[in-house]
């Protein structure tokens, strides 16, 4: 199964692709789409077209976005939102469903504790995925949710299994 996870961003908004073969996570790429033009409707136009080639160039079978979380900023929350919008809808119109999952619930299914910082998180990424590049923070970020989309993805699978085997 190939799993997409995004970290949605109105200027930077990053990218992680892995695949999974039971419990083996593989590094498949990742990057950070930096978002163009003046006003916010080019903004968000930006991001839909790049994301989009994204999920072309990549085909993935799912995909899991960050929970956006409330600030003192209002008005940067809602621009947030907006970019979390084109987050989900691009791989909802490819047809793929889409999780959402918390970031202290990334940060804990990653690292261990769900206060971790960048450079945690960047480091648990690197070792779960040896030989991954990283294209920056946002894209490590992203395929710290996609780990996090996968752990579900598989713990779900285990449950199904086994109320299956109960029945």
């Amino acid at each position: 199964m190939r799993v997409l996870g995004i970290d949605p961003g109105l200027r930077n908004l990053g990218w992680g692709v892995i695949d999974v073969a039971g419990s083996r996570l593989v590094h498949v790429a990742n990057g950070i789409i930096h978002s163009a033009g003046d006003d916010l409707g080019q903004r968000l136009l930006s991001l839909h077209v790049a994301l989009t080639r994204v999920v072309a160039d990549h085909a993935p079978d799912a995909a899991a976005v960050e929970q956006t979380f409330v600030n003192k900023d209002g008005a940067g929350t809602l621009k947030l939102g907006q970019a979390r919008g084109i987050a989900m809808l691009v791989p909802a119109q490819a047809g793929i469903a889409v999780g959402e999952y918390a970031p202290n619930a990334v940060k804990k299914a990653v690292v261990g504790v769900g206060h971790a910082d960048k450079g945690q998180i960047a480091h648990m990424v690197r070792y779960q995925l040896p030989g991954a590049e990283l294209a920056g923070p946002d894209a490590a970020d992203a395929l710290a949710i996609a780990i996090c989309h996968a752990h579900h993805l598989q713990s779900a699978g285990r449950l199904a299994a086994a109320l299956r085997g109960a029945a």
